[in-house]
């Protein structure tokens, strides 16, 4: 569907017992979101998962004011909403509420509800890439731009087991304030392929990931569904993904990479997961 500059799609939620019974493409057509970074659009995919918003704008030329969509029911996108937009591509600006806020590669913005949002590229020819992600708020907290040299950093994992990274903890308990939102990146190291392995899942929270960093060529193969009843996504640049609450969310790639992982639901505790042991998984 159409708005102007912004396009969005629903996707709905399913049981477990319905996610084991999807082949590949039925997978990709109700958890993989592609087409988030398209010039002179705003590309939202708005989920049943927690009422998670998650999309992409990609300012050209003109800016692209965030309009409401019809799932929100609201006459402003945000009336009811708090907002992450986090750059992954050249120089922009985001203005809220009259205010700009300049960001560069891998900065995130954090928009309170009831703000208005203008998204504009410093560089048309290297435009912006802000990747979004809302959730329904309950109050309103200040707005707060969060460069990623300023992230909370942990460095994590070795050679030995393909997964030495990097997390950097965009929101976490003491820093900015979210209803429900919660934001990181992870970068993997040079000749690190794997993420979030061990597994985990959090029925309290869904998640959504947005891998980028990858070469045309590069893939990485996302493993889904219950611990017994695991599933698998190809995904490229650029593509993101939705994680049900009862999944897991773990991923592997032909060559190192980067992600964005978001949740929302009951709490904002990074310690409340339900660790799976190896041989649990099937």
């Amino acid at each position: 569907m159409t708005s102007n500059h912004t396009d969005y799609s629903i996707r709905q939620a399913f049981d477990p017992a319905t996610g084991a019974r999807m082949g590949s493409g039925e997978l990709r057509e109700n958890f993989h979101i592609g087409d988030l970074f398209i010039p002179g659009r705003i590309n939202l995919t708005y989920t049943h998962y927690d009422r998670m918003i998650v999309g992409g704008a990609t300012p050209a030329g003109q800016p692209l004011a965030l309009e409401a969509i019809k799932p929100t029911g609201t006459s402003n996108f945000l009336d009811r909403r708090e907002l992450i937009a986090v750059n992954i591509g050249g120089s922009g600006t985001i203005e809220v509420d009259g205010e700009r806020h300049a960001l560069e590669s891998r900065d995130m913005l954090y928009v309170g509800m009831g703000s208005s949002v203008t998204f504009s590229s410093n560089d048309a020819g290297s435009p912006a890439k802000f990747y979004l992600l809302s959730a329904p708020a309950h109050q309103k907290y200040p707005t707060r731009l969060i460069r990623i040299g300023d992230a909370k950093r942990l460095d994590l994992g070795s050679q030995e087991t393909s997964n030495e990274r990097s997390i950097f903890q965009f929101i976490h308990a003491e820093g900015v304030k979210t209803c429900q939102l919660v934001v990181g990146m992870t970068q993997l190291a040079p000749g690190s392929v794997w993420n979030t392995m061990p597994c985990h899942v959090h029925d309290r929270r869904m998640e959504a990931y947005l891998y980028f960093d990858l070469s045309e060529t590069a893939r990485v193969f996302h493993f889904m569904g219950e611990p017994t009843e695991t599933r698998h996504i190809v995904m490229a640049n650029e593509e993101a993904v939705v994680s049900p609450p009862w999944s897991i969310h773990s991923g592997c790639g032909t060559a190192n990479y980067a992600f964005i992982w978001a949740m929302a639901g009951d709490n904002v505790d990074y310690t409340d997961v339900d660790a799976v042991p190896m041989g649990t998984l099937r």
